[in-house]
């Protein structure tokens, strides 16, 4: 069967070639895909195809989708954590020099100068003295988020001699056991933004980190502190930051996100969401978002899933493939386990995992799954979306 790939960015061809030629045809004009491959492009508001089964973003940001939306259609929304982390860290050590050392005003006085070199040499030696900066040693960084990004930048900025702390309290074991043992874990956001000359924020936009820094948060830093965001414009106040701003209680702010209210401000440097932007990065993510989707096209595989919870189960090459998702209720799997009884097959394997209100499971059987067991699993009260592979 061909399976069809929808495209809806530019997409790294080397990402797109681990797509098999003939198993599947890649068309950004395709109407009745069995995925969508994105990188930003906006789905809220599009109509949802039917034949759709899973979405992948070759990123790691996801408010570009409405998550929800697939949830309740039993379609898992994948994405790429960690992929572009070291694009993402190596712009936010850029972005620590550009706020100590005040580069980016410093070049612009630079070049507007005029003149012979005797007097740019004088125009030098007068003004330099307005671009005095800072040392990074011994000063501390605050990291607000230790997942894939946010680890690398604490353990980066260890390195250069500065004094680490992070806050994460949902940081998982694996990307504890990759932070440096320098860095100093925070259990309070506040203690945090109390005691760092630099904050750094690593988290997602999500509706509880939405406005995460605000004016009682830059209250809380120090008036020489500086706020670095390279996560998405919106878990930071603009309009806090420009009042700390002028009010004298923020020394700066480096963000990847211009905006009419921080373009041209003093003491602020915007670049043009630069983040990942490194062929490097974009190959990563592509071919990571491609092997998931092809994971979850041809053997119900989920890794990296927002709203999906995790599932492996190995097959077999003489068993068939029930793909379940439904609402995390009692009794479900008992329900399909019937079904399956009664068509007249063996369960040779079966997984069934739950993420918060979803489930899902596989079922594997000996021998071929009919179409009217597909059908019968479908009618179960609750079930979202099912498919023999």
């Amino acid at each position: 069967m061909t399976l069809r790939i929808r495209t809806m960015n530019s997409i790294s061809p080397t990402g797109l070639a681990r797509f098999p030629a003939g198993r599947y045809v890649i068309d950004p004009q395709c109407a009745d895909p069995d995925a969508i491959l994105l990188r930003s492009a906006i789905l809220h508001g599009q109509a949802i195809p039917s034949s759709l089964l899973a979405v992948a973003r070759a990123g790691a940001g996801t408010n570009n989708i409405p998550i929800p939306e697939f949830t309740a259609l039993g379609i898992p929304v994948f994405n790429t954590p960690g992929a572009n982390a070291n694009a993402v860290k190596e712009l936010v050590v850029a972005a620590l020099f550009l706020a100590a050392r005040n580069i980016i005003p410093a070049a612009a006085f630079a070049h507007r100068l005029d003149g012979g070199s005797d007097e740019m040499n004088k125009a030098v030696e007068a003004g330099k003295k307005t671009f005095a900066g800072f040392e990074l040693p011994g000063r501390t960084l605050g990291v607000i988020g230790l997942g894939a990004i946010g680890v690398e930048v604490a353990n980066a900025a260890s390195s250069l001699g500065m004094r680490v702390i992070g806050f994460d309290p949902a940081v998982t074991v694996e990307h504890a056991w990759k932070l440096s043992p320098l860095v100093e874990r925070i259990t309070s956001l506040d203690e945090l933004l109390r005691r760092a000359d630099i904050v750094t924020v690593h988290v997602p936009l999500t509706p509880g980190t939405r406005g995460l820094i605000g004016a009682d948060q830059l209250e809380a830093m120090h008036g020489s502190a500086v706020l670095i965001n390279f996560a998405r414009g919106p878990i930071v106040d603009e309009d806090a930051v420009v009042a700390a701003l002028e009010g004298g209680r923020l020394r700066g702010y480096v963000c990847d996100f211009p905006t009419p209210a921080l373009n041209r401000r003093d003491r602020v440097v915007t670049l043009p969401h630069l983040g990942a932007s490194t062929g490097e990065a974009e190959e990563n993510c592509a071919v990571m978002a491609v092997d998931q989707l092809r994971a979850y096209l041809e053997d119900g595989i989920v890794h990296n899933s927002v709203n999906f919870p995790e599932a492996d189960l190995p097959r077999s090459g003489s068993t068939e493939r029930l793909a379940i998702v439904n609402p995390n209720v009692h009794g479900m799997v008992g329900q399909i386990s019937t079904l399956v009884a009664q068509a007249g097959l063996n369960i040779a394997d079966l997984l069934n995992k739950s993420r918060g209100e979803i489930a899902y499971t596989l079922v594997d059987v000996d021998g071929r799954i009919p179409p009217e067991l597909v059908a019968q699993v479908q009618a179960i009260d609750g079930v979202l979306a099912v498919r023999a592979i």
